[in-house]
């Protein structure tokens, strides 16, 4: 949700991503799934998943990468300098002549099936539990894998991996999840999307989502996010004045109005609704490496979940990276820089 030209990295991803200029050009295709049937019990005929890869699938089918993003954004944020072309390069991490790295759209995100298609409204009501099983499908029964080399992502991708460690045990090597908290929504992190969920429905431009032009209410979330996607000191920095702060917001919410859709940011951010992976934690099975970072308002370490939780997990360990000049907050998940080297690490601690 917010474009990568107003954040190096950012909590929400991103409409419009320009390929890494030192690493491979992806592949990009689509996957259907005849009728889906969701956990609401709502079916939708045909499910489009969309998807990109780098790399290919070696003979013994054992060396997938799977990568998740965060609400309201898609694959394509992982195409970047940053994200890419620090760890999809010959002989970086994730080596693409080495791994075969699959970057899917989530249920309504990027070019999958989502309310902004058409349906609007009406489209059917998804949760974390449905997002992870379309991508089980794709893996599965789209590209014949049954077995990946790692499972990672970042916000929401990262609570998905969470979850996938739980409904999946044995189907990966390692698990990653970054900018997550192994417990359901709560607290400030519920509050602040009820925000932007109540200021939606409640918006008589809404019409209960059937709007001719996007509500105002969009530029409510627009401006939560931004509020909430990065650090204090670096937001600061950046706008320094009332009058700079006002520009900042202003330009930053005209752009995030022409390009994102109110249903669509509504269905994600409710889709968080049935996101609760503390009753299980024992029950994943490969190691797990949880990062955070000190400075993220999302997932604050002072409340002490992480530190706490990844104890059940039986070969968890979590890693917080301190706030630095080159912390982002919430964003820093998509900075690779800050833990590529976590990542070469839990690889080869959970390498065959």
């Amino acid at each position: 949700m917010i474009p990568p030209r107003f954040l190096v990295v950012a909590f929400f991803a991103f409409a419009a991503m320009t390929r890494a200029a030192d690493s491979p050009a992806p592949n990009e295709s689509d996957y259907v799934i005849r009728d889906f049937k969701f956990a609401s019990g709502e079916t939708l005929p045909e499910l489009k998943i969309h998807y990109r890869t780098f790399g290919k699938i070696d003979n013994d089918k054992r060396n997938a990468v799977l990568i998740m993003h965060g609400t309201t954004g898609s694959g394509a944020q992982f195409v970047r300098p940053e994200f890419a072309g620090e760890l999809f390069g010959k002989g970086q991490p994730l080596d693409a002549e080495k791994f075969f790295i699959v970057l899917p759209d989530g249920i309504g995100h990027g070019k999958s099936s989502k309310p902004s298609d058409g349906l609007r409204a009406k489209f059917p009501h998804y949760g974390y539990i449905d997002m992870v099983e379309a991508q089980y499908r794709l893996l599965r029964d789209g590209l014949g894998i049954d077995h990946a080399r790692l499972v990672m992502g970042t916000s929401m991708g990262g609570m998905h991996t969470w979850l996938w460690g739980e409904l999946h045990p044995d189907f990966m090597d390692a698990l990653m999840p970054l900018a997550s908290l192994p417990t359901q929504i709560s607290g400030r992190n519920r509050v602040w999307r009820r925000v932007v969920i109540d200021a939606i429905r409640n918006d008589p431009a809404w019409n209960s989502g059937e709007y001719k032009t996007q509500p105002p209410s969009l530029r409510t979330a627009a401006e939560m996010l931004w509020l909430m996607s990065s650090n204090p000191v670096l937001r600061q920095k950046e706008a320094p004045t009332l009058r700079e702060a006002d520009e900042k917001i202003d330009k930053f919410v005209a752009e995030i109005v022409k390009v994102d859709d109110a249903n669509d940011v509504l269905y994600a951010l409710e889709a968080s609704h049935d996101y609760d992976p503390g009753p299980n934690l024992e029950k994943i099975r490969a190691p797990l490496l949880a990062i955070n970072s000190a400075d993220d308002l999302i997932n604050p370490p002072e409340l002490g979940i992480l530190e706490n939780e990844i104890k059940r997990v039986p070969r968890g360990r979590a890693i917080v990276i301190p706030f630095s000049e080159k912390t982002r907050g919430h964003g820093s998940h998509t900075l690779a820089t800050l833990w590529k080297d976590q990542l070469t690490t839990l690889l080869n601690e959970s390498a065959k």
